[in-house]
């Protein structure tokens, strides 16, 4: 940050401003991500920030670093709204009583996919030193699930801590608390957070062509009608989820009953997937043929966690909503 600039954006040039703030929108978005788990939410907050920071922008004092400041205003503002909103799903629920007797429920959690676009360049970026995950750990979906579990604030603390790599006395600071008050939401946010999975380091690397081949098995078998092949590609303990649904199917033998009630149910229409990414694992737009018209409309999004050279994870989104967000039509042609 160099000193006219900041001047410059003090006296209202929101040129000055942009310049000053840019580089961080992208890194900022994923951190409201990350505490929110919804991308409309994330954008929404991002927005809050960058005008909160732009009208107290003479309350900067660079006592910390602007990426600070900034991170402080974020943290500060989702808090806030998580606070104000009662998390609620925004898609009804379904009493899905056309699918199998599902292997558990879970507590419904709001969680949405994020674009890969968004993500590069940012999850790529340096931590700070205390940071104790792998960055491509941290954008997962298994990992943003996991702290929607956690009580805000420690979900919060957990983020700035062990993702961002900010220091005890640094997050005491930017939520203004007591950094025995920091320490312990630390300590009970990694005890209730799920205990690390190996899936994001033995996963093979992003667009690879193991991957590729993985998910081009996997589109294959399920177009044939093939559940049997998509059984063998899953791992054993290979978990379905879809959220905000709260039923998931556990293991090879639950999620070959899922799918072949899924097959059954769609009966002899036409299905499609299209290639995307979502949370750097490989995602597929799921289009069906419409019964009453030459289209075929998209059912969802899949994606998938690859373990090794099998699928150890499917989590479903069945909201239209988040179509465009990743460049997918809402309907292709029969």
């Amino acid at each position: 940050m160099t000193e006219p600039v900041l001047i410059r954006a003090r006296t209202g040039d929101e040129d000055a401003f942009r310049a000053l703030t840019d580089p961080y929108r992208r890194e900022l978005q994923l951190h409201c991500y990350r505490i929110l788990g919804s991308l409309q939410d994330a954008e929404d907050l991002l927005q809050e920030t960058l005008l909160a920071a732009w009208r107290a922008l003479d309350g900067f004092e660079e006592r910390s670093s602007l990426r600070t400041w900034l991170y402080r205003i974020a943290t500060n503002r989702c808090l806030n709204f998580l606070r104000d909103n009662a998390r609620r799903p925004r898609l009804e629920v379904r009493a899905m009583t056309d699918v199998p007797e599902p292997t558990r429920t879970s507590e419904i959690s709001w969680l949405e996919p994020y674009p890969d676009e968004l993500i590069e360049g940012v999850a790529d970026a340096a931590p700070g030193p205390e940071a104790r995950y792998e960055a491509k750990e941290t954008v997962a979906l298994a990992f943003v699930a996991g702290l929607q579990r956690l009580a805000p604030r420690q979900r919060a603390v957990l983020v700035l801590r062990d993702v961002l790599g900010y220091r005890s006395a640094e997050v005491a600071s930017m939520l203004e608390v007591s950094e025995a008050s920091v320490n312990s939401a630390l300590q009970r946010a990694r005890a209730a957070l799920p205990e690390r999975a190996p899936v994001a380091l033995t996963s093979p690397a992003a667009a690879s062509a193991l991957e590729r081949e993985v998910v081009a098995r996997f589109a294959e078998a399920f177009v044939a009608d093939d559940i049997d092949a998509v059984v063998d590609l899953v791992t054993e303990d290979v978990l379905v989820t879809m959220p905000p649904e709260p039923f998931e199917y556990l293991g090879r033998e639950a999620v070959g009953v899922f799918f072949r009630n899924r097959v059954h149910d769609r009966g002899d229409r036409q299905i499609r997937f299209v290639p995307t990414r979502a949370n750097g694992q490989p995602a597929l737009g799921h289009y069906i043929e419409d019964p009453h018209a030459s289209v075929l409309r998209c059912y969802g999004l899949l994606v998938l966690t690859i373990e090794g050279e099998r699928i150890a994870g499917i989590t479903r989104f069945r909201d239209s909503a988040i179509l465009p967000r990743f460049g997918l039509p809402r309907t292709l042609p029969a």
